[in-house]
C-alpha cells in the first residue's frame, strides 16, 4: 500500500506540473474544481488523516486551511482564487509526501490504531488520490471542450477495439456480491447472497458505431424511447450525442478527449453518456440497463470483456448493503443513499487499476456526462 500511495503522489505531482500555467486555477465545470485545488486537497486530507485523525495535534496552519480544502466548507467557484502561487503549492506537496510516507514507513506497524491496522488508511489514501486523479482527468476534458475548436488539428487514431454483439445467459442463480477485504469502501462491505431472476447481459459494452445507429434512427428525438424526466432533461439542454463528439449530423468524426482530439473509432466503448441517454438507448436496443448484481456476477464469473474502458451505468438506485456501517467517516456514502444516485461500475480508461475491482461502487445522479460513463445493456429472460 505504500508503493501505491507513492505512486499516486507521483501522479499528482506528474499532473499538476504538466498543466499549463494558464488553466490550473480554473474552474471548467460547476460539479469541478480546479486542478490546484484537487492536488492541495489531496495532501491537506493527508495531513487531516495522519495528524488530527491518528496523532490528535494538528498543526496551527493545517487547522487555518479547513475552510479552503474542506469541500462541504468551500464553495467550488470560491476555490481557484484562494490557492497559493504554484511553485509554493508544488513545494509544499512533495514536502507532505516525504514526510507522511517516511511516517507511515516507521510507525504503521506499530501503531496501536485501529485505522492503522492491515496497512487500511495508507490504502484509503491512495484510493482517495486515485479517485481525484479521475476528476483531474474530467477537468482536462473540458479544458479542451471550451477552447478552440478542436477539428482544426491532426486528430490522432484510436486505438482498434476487437467488440461483438453477442450475449451471455444465466438462469436463475444464487450470487454472492460485495467484498470483505480490508481495502474496500463502505458501501461494498459484506459479502452476502442474492437470487437472481434469469437474465442475459451484453459480453461487450455498447460502442460509438452502435450509438451512432441510435442517432440515425432520432434516438434523441423520439420522446418514447425517454424516461419523462430524462427528456425533460434531453429538452433542457439540447443532447444531440454524446459528450465531446464532433462531426456533421450523425456522420462519423471526432471526438474531444481529456488527452486530445481524436478520430472517432466506430468500435471503441462509447463515453460521455448520461443515466438517461444510456436508459433510452437500451429501450431503443430492446434491452434495459443491468442491475449492479447482475454486473458483479457476470465480472465475477469472468466472462465480461471490456471492463475498466468506461463506467457502466446500472439500472438501479445506490442503497447499502445489509448491515451497512459508515467507515472511516460518515459522509462517502451514506449521504447519497437518496434514492436520486445511481450505480456505476467497471472503472474507466482514466481510472486507476486502484479502482477496478469486481465490488467496486461508483455513484452519480443520472444527468451527469462528464464521469467517463458509457453502458452495457441486458435484458430479461424468460424461466
Amino acid at each position: 500500500m505504500l508503493d501505491d500511495l507513492a505512486r499516486q503522489h507521483e501522479r499528482l505531482n506528474t499532473a499538476l506540473e504538466s498543466t499549463p500555467a494558464e488553466i490550473w486555477r480554473n474552474q471548467y465545470h460547476p460539479d469541478l474544481s480546479p486542478i490546484g485545488w484537487h492536488y492541495a486537497h489531496c495532501h491537506f486530507i493527508e495531513a487531516v488523516w495522519l495528524r488530527e485523525r491518528i496523532l490528535g495535534h494538528p498543526p496551527p496552519r493545517t487547522r487555518d486551511w479547513h475552510d479552503l480544502y474542506f469541500p462541504e466548507l468551500s464553495p467550488k467557484w470560491r476555490r481557484g482564487g484562494r490557492l497559493p502561487a504554484l511553485d509554493r503549492l508544488t513545494q509544499w506537496g512533495r514536502e507532505l509526501q516525504f514526510r507522511h510516507r517516511d511516517w507511515l514507513a516507521r510507525n504503521a506497524e506499530i501503531l496501536d490504531h485501529p485505522l492503522m491496522a492491515d496497512e487500511y488508511l495508507t490504502g484509503f489514501l491512495a484510493q482517495h488520490h486515485a479517485m481525484h486523479l479521475e476528476t483531474l482527468a474530467q477537468v482536462r476534458w473540458f479544458a479542451r471542450l471550451q477552447g478552440p475548436e478542436p477539428g482544426h488539428s491532426e486528430p490522432r487514431l484510436q486505438a482498434p477495439e476487437i467488440t461483438s454483439q453477442s450475449w451471455l445467459e444465466w438462469d436463475a442463480v444464487h450470487t454472492t456480491v460485495g467484498s470483505d477485504d480490508v481495502q474496500v469502501f463502505d458501501n461494498e462491505k459484506g459479502v452476502h447472497g442474492k437470487e437472481l431472476a434469469p437474465f442475459a447481459i451484453r459480453r461487450d459494452p455498447v460502442t460509438n458505431g452502435e450509438w451512432q445507429a441510435f442517432m440515425q434512427e432520432a434516438g434523441y428525438h423520439r420522446p418514447e424511447l425517454w424516461s419523462r424526466e430524462g427528456w425533460d432533461w434531453r429538452n433542457a439542454h439540447d443532447i444531440r450525442a454524446p459528450l465531446g463528439w464532433r462531426g456533421s449530423g450523425t456522420d462519423i468524426g471526432l471526438q474531444v478527449l481529456p488527452e486530445g482530439t481524436v478520430q472517432r473509432n466506430a468500435d471503441a466503448p462509447v463515453v460521455g453518456v448520461s443515466r438517461f441517454e444510456a436508459e433510452a438507448f437500451a429501450r431503443w436496443a430492446g434491452a434495459r440497463l443491468p442491475h449492479e448484481h447482475e454486473w458483479e456476477h457476470a465480472q465475477r464469473e469472468g466472462s465480461l470483456r471490456g471492463t475498466g474502458r468506461v463506467w457502466e451505468w446500472c439500472g438501479n438506485p445506490f442503497a447499502p448493503y445489509p448491515g451497512f456501517r459508515p467507515f472511516p467517516y460518515n459522509e462517502y456514502s451514506a449521504p447519497w443513499f437518496d434514492g436520486q444516485h445511481y450505480v456505476l461500475r467497471g472503472g474507466s480508461d482514466w481510472s486507476d487499476p486502484l479502482l477496478k475491482r469486481p465490488s467496486m461502487r461508483n455513484f452519480f445522479t443520472p444527468e451527469k456526462r462528464h464521469v467517463f460513463a458509457g453502458v452495457r445493456v441486458a435484458r430479461t429472460m424468460e424461466p
